[in-house]
């Protein structure tokens, strides 16, 4: 009986040790720091503020029409979609220029086509904006890929007559066909090649509703931070 005690308590101890080695061992890993993410965000590639193109006369709406003018990033080219695109307007809010499509009598979208670059949409990528939106409208990212579709993300900002500043990630959205004529959405696209885009921007599937307080939407400052893919033969 005697002995039975004392190799009862030499198992005791020696499991004592051992769960206390194991909690140390657990410890000491629950410690170390997580990995490391390797990924980083791509640097900005380009900004684009917008400002009034030349115009003679009264600053009426038709003078604040959007054309190559209003691009203040020379490396940029302007690019309009939908039937009465050409009435996007300039103008001036906060202190700052921007599109807006209240007396477009269609739904519009508006992209930036770098001269030098395809538009490396990957991983960490972000395209950065201000925009106001107003009764009920929303406004989506575009793009326009290398093989010349043009595609609605399912991301959207709706800011309730509010300038606000947001960020639009790519990896995680639905995207869809956008007809470039009647600027509306058909099939969805699944897995898009991101890593060569050749235009990027924005789209509003309704119509404007007109001045004062109706239905209609503002582009201010567009940033986008994205890896160039650099054109072969230059600019077409």
């Amino acid at each position: 009986m005697k002995e039975a005690f004392v190799m009862s308590g030499l198992f005791w101890i020696r499991w004592s040790r051992l769960s206390l080695v194991a909690a140390a061992l657990a410890g000491a890993a629950s410690a170390q720091p997580p990995a490391a993410d390797t990924q980083t965000r791509p640097p900005l590639l380009f900004r684009e503020e917008w400002k009034q193109p030349p115009y003679t006369g009264k600053l009426n709406d038709e003078n604040r029409r959007v054309t190559q003018a209003a691009v203040t990033n020379p490396r940029l080219e302007l690019k309009l979609y939908g039937a009465d695109a050409r009435n996007i307007g300039v103008y001036v809010h906060e202190g700052r220029q921007d599109l807006w499509n209240g007396v477009a009598a269609s739904p519009v979208a508006v992209t930036l086509r770098d001269k030098a670059n395809y538009l490396d949409l990957t991983g960490l990528a972000r395209l950065r904006w201000i925009t106001r939106t107003n009764a009920l409208h929303v406004l989506h990212p575009v793009v326009k890929l290398a093989d010349g579709t043009l595609l609605a993300g399912s991301h959207a900002d709706s800011t309730d007559g509010e300038y606000l500043e947001s960020e639009v990630a790519f990896g995680g959205q639905h995207w869809f066909k956008l007809d470039p004529d009647k600027v509306v959405t058909t099939v969805e696209v699944k897995n898009p090649d991101l890593s060569k885009v050749d235009e990027i921007g924005f789209v509003d599937l309704m119509p404007g509703g007109g001045h004062g307080n109706a239905g209609w939407s503002n582009m201010s400052v567009l940033e986008l931070y994205a890896k160039p893919v650099p054109r072969s033969g230059g600019s077409r």
